[in-house]
């Protein structure tokens, strides 16, 4: 549809428009003067098209001095691009737009960075100037394959039969979960409400409410520190739940959802369309961690008990093993060729993250099978038969060692899977690999306090009969609690709810909440539950972090338009900022001079 700033966009002109007077409006992505000639690349939201003026043009003078980023409209006419000047690259490459003349619609200062390269920028001036920043390509292709995600995920939903509501964001303050956003209440005098971290209470009241599918791009707001995955703030999420249903249901739905997005949204394969479902305890022996990157093909192994044997003599672990560290292992297929460096790196690498370093030997067979390596001396010959039918081991592979107590040791086997996998260039990027992490417990004891304490989501089902619990073993109870995982990036955690009161206070007990306060801090939820409410569970994929593996980036901000920094700022807005003493006084407030 035509108007007075144009009669096509910049993506639109093609051979068949040739002769065409048209009109274009947009920024000066760039210029380049051959003299006689000046060449301008038009660029709107849709694309570029190439414009020409020549000398004799009255124009000329202007536009060879214009600031690049200027916003024109220019009038013209399509011709033909020379066969040697066609550029393949843009989709209107094999034409060009003489211009007869030319308006400027909006002038621009010095640039603070270029917009028509996507060169590496400093952060403080990218977030500052955000809006040129969204302007150059790749960043503003980003944005707009966010916006057809959402809108793609918001149609296959509606297929699915879920219905799109929207629940409050100004709420209650939960005692669980991360840090609140506190916003003061003038009404109310000396009462806060908190920004929702999740839509939890809320979603599961629409099913008490007797709808059964229910979903929203929900907007969620934590007072949580920044991460390459995850936004300072606010960040959103594809907030979904169901009725009359069990884990599998859940599984159901978003396996289909998931699969029919990363297949229309990218060219990698996925390695699985029915995604595996890995135990939260193999997960954290396997992989070291519950976000395990299925692309990595190196599983640890523990082999604690080997060092129980007399024929093993490696005492440095013997002892630690005594006193309550384990062993675990990485295997390196045919890496007997490696050099002695290749092994050293590994384990000055694992020095410099803190652990004692990984001890290595290599399986080889001269007269005999024997370990060659600085510790390969300390064992025999059964005892390394012993090793290879623990870990699957052949001669010619390498076995990395590390001895800790059990946390220590899942985080420097999980990094070290990770290190190497990346030195033997065994993980394959044009793969998606999704996997399910199930059976979470309900409960873990927190190191500093000693303190039992929920896992993951207070409002789980545990799993069994209800009557046959034992909440004298909480640590050995089971939740049916579950994570979505792609590529070792956690998208999202889910469980099946507890929708029965009485087992609600029971587990809120266990973690130290007396039944008053429970009926305080969740009074809707609780109050509800007590009026016929149905088996419900869901989960909540981070719409933040889909778009982030669609598009390939290492970086949350990557595909976030307005982001703020590292300490939750946002420089080109300045917030958070001061308010004056008549809001204050408003609101209740008075303010403290930190000392």
């Amino acid at each position: 549809m035509s108007n007075k700033y144009r009669t096509h966009n910049c993506n639109e002109l093609r051979k068949e428009h040739v002769g065409s007077n048209i009109v274009l409006s947009g920024w000066i992505n760039k210029k380049r003067d051959h003299g006689n000639l000046l060449f301008i690349d038009l660029r709107d939201n849709y694309g570029i098209t190439q414009c020409i003026i020549d000398k004799e043009n009255s124009n000329f003078k202007e536009l060879e001095k214009i600031q690049l980023e200027t916003v024109i409209k220019i009038e013209g006419k399509v011709v033909n691009r020379s066969n040697e000047t066609i550029n393949k690259e843009i989709k209107t490459g094999e034409i060009e737009v003489g211009i007869k003349k030319y308006k400027v619609l909006g002038t621009c200062k010095e640039l603070p960075l270029p917009v028509f390269s996507d060169q590496e920028y400093a952060e403080e001036i990218r977030l500052k100037y955000r809006f040129l920043d969204l302007r150059r390509k790749k960043i503003h292709e980003n944005i707009i394959l966010r916006s057809e995600v959402i809108s793609f995920i918001r149609n296959e939903m509606s297929k699915l039969g879920f219905l799109e509501f929207q629940t409050p964001i100004l709420t209650s303050s939960s005692p669980e979960g991360a840090r609140d956003f506190l916003v003061p209440s003038r009404l109310n005098p000396g009462k806060f409400y908190a920004l929702p971290q999740a839509p939890q209470q809320f979603k599961q009241l629409i099913m008490v409410s007797g709808f059964d599918r229910y979903f929203q791009i929900a907007p969620c707001f934590r007072d949580e520190d920044a991460r390459a995955d995850r936004s300072p703030g606010e960040f959103y999420q594809l907030d979904l739940e169901m009725s009359f249903v069990e884990q599998e249901d859940v599984f159901s739905v978003v396996e289909e959802l998931l699969v029919s997005t990363f297949k229309k949204f990218s060219s990698k394969k996925l390695l699985f369309n029915k995604f595996p479902k890995i135990t939260y305890k193999e997960a954290m022996l396997k992989y070291g961690s519950d976000k395990p990157d299925l692309r990595n093909p190196l599983i640890i192994f523990d082999i604690t008990e080997i060092f129980s044997r007399k024929d093993v003599s490696f005492e440095i672990f013997k002892k630690l093993v005594k006193t309550g560290s384990m062993v675990r292992c990485i295997v390196t297929k045919n890496t007997k060729d490696k050099p002695r460096s290749f092994f050293d790196n590994i384990d000055n690498w694992a020095k410099d993250q803190g652990a004692s370093g990984l001890a290595y030997f290599t399986l080889e067979k001269e007269k005999e099978l024997l370990a060659k390596g600085p510790i390969g001396k300390f064992f025999s010959k059964d005892s390394l038969e012993e090793i290879m039918k623990l870990t699957g081991a052949e001669i010619g592979d390498s076995v990395f060692l590390a001895c800790s107590k059990q946390k220590d040791l899942e985080k420097i086997t999980s990094l070290a899977r990770d290190k190497i996998a990346q030195e033997l260039d065994l993980i394959d990027n044009e793969i998606f690999a999704f996997c399910w992490v199930i059976d979470y417990p309900m409960f873990e004891r927190d190191e500093i306090t000693n303190k039992i304490e929920f896992s993951h989501n207070p409002f789980s089902m545990p799993q069994g009969e209800i009557e046959k619990i034992n909440f004298s073993k909480p640590l050995d109870i089971l939740a049916y609690q579950y994570d979505i995982v792609c590529n070792g990036v956690e998208l999202s955690s889910g469980a099946i709810r507890n929708h029965i009161p009485e087992l609600m206070y029971k587990l809120f007990s266990v973690a130290g909440y007396s039944e008053k306060i429970v009926n305080e801090k969740f009074s809707g939820m609780i109050n509800a539950l007590s009026y016929g409410a149905p088996p419900h569970g869901g989960i909540a994929p981070g719409i933040d972090r889909i778009v982030m593996l669609l598009a390939n980036e290492k970086n949350i901000r990557e595909v976030t338009m307005f982001p703020m920094n590292q300490n939750a700022q946002d420089l080109m807005m300045n917030a958070p900022s001061n308010v004056s003493d008549k809001q204050l006084k408003e609101l209740n407030i008075s303010l403290k001079s930190k000392k």
